[in-house]
């Protein structure tokens, strides 16, 4: 059960890093996302479909761009963030009380 999480939460790193590459580099394309992150191809073109099905980015003939959505999901990342640790944090205190 923890190895999944672990695994979701490294997916949600990668595709956090690709969302901050298109931001940085619009318009950028996988070959050179590729290039700055090391990744192989298939995991940036997952990452960008997840990011494109969740309205933060779009292509275009020249690569990825941000759409309207993006600086707002931004925005509000560190709050949602923050509300993750915390429920994470209760939930290692929990388990530490009932030992």
């Amino acid at each position: 059960m923890i190895d999944r999480l672990e695994k979701e939460v490294e997916m949600l790193h990668r595709h956090l890093e690709i969302l901050q590459l298109v931001i940085s580099n619009e318009p950028i394309g996988i070959v050179k996302m590729s290039n700055e992150t090391g990744l192989q191809h298939h995991k940036i073109r997952y990452s960008l479909r997840v990011l494109e099905e969740g309205g933060l980015i779009a292509p275009s003939s020249q690569g990825a761009i941000c759409t309207g959505n993006t600086a707002s999901f931004v925005e509000g990342l560190s709050t949602k963030l923050d509300g993750i640790r915390s429920n994470l944090n209760s939930l290692g205190i929990s388990i530490s009380d009932d030992s």
